[in-house]
């Protein structure tokens, strides 16, 4: 494993479609995460805004969007000066919901960057909390 690339994996007690919705459309990212203008899709830029300020948070390409099953997209913010990173989402069907995992790679390594590599291991654990939330109401 490297060190700089963080994992995540949760339960959801929906299916994969609603999942991938949460992780593709402008509404249901706003829920959880960051808003985009438009529906995440293969081939397009990938900007998110922040949900109170409007401010330009996030952004990259993405790269793959396979409907219900694996999304990727390039992951660059503020603090990573001219670094870009690489998140991928994969959905797997289980008999009663989805377990949604989450490999955010490339990150900047060194002891400089510990500092990036904590935050952004705390958002993604507070941020899959509320999609949780808000999946399951």
């Amino acid at each position: 494993m490297s060190p700089n690339t963080l994992h995540k994996t949760i339960m959801l007690a929906a299916p994969r479609e609603t999942a991938w919705d949460y992780l593709t459309q402008p509404d249901k990212l706003a829920t959880w995460f960051h808003a985009p203008k438009t529906p995440l899709a293969e081939g397009q830029k990938l900007e998110m805004f922040g949900t109170q300020s409007g401010d330009l948070l996030i952004w990259g390409d993405v790269r793959v969007a396979r409907r219900p099953e694996y999304l990727e997209y390039t992951f660059t913010v503020k603090p990573m000066g001219d670094a870009v990173s690489v998140v991928k989402w994969t959905l797997e069907a289980l008999e009663s919901g989805t377990r949604l995992s989450l490999e955010h790679e490339e990150l900047p390594a060194g002891a400089e960057a510990f500092g990036l590599a904590m935050a952004l291991d705390k958002g993604w654990d507070d941020h899959l909390g509320r999609m949780r939330a808000d999946i399951h109401g």
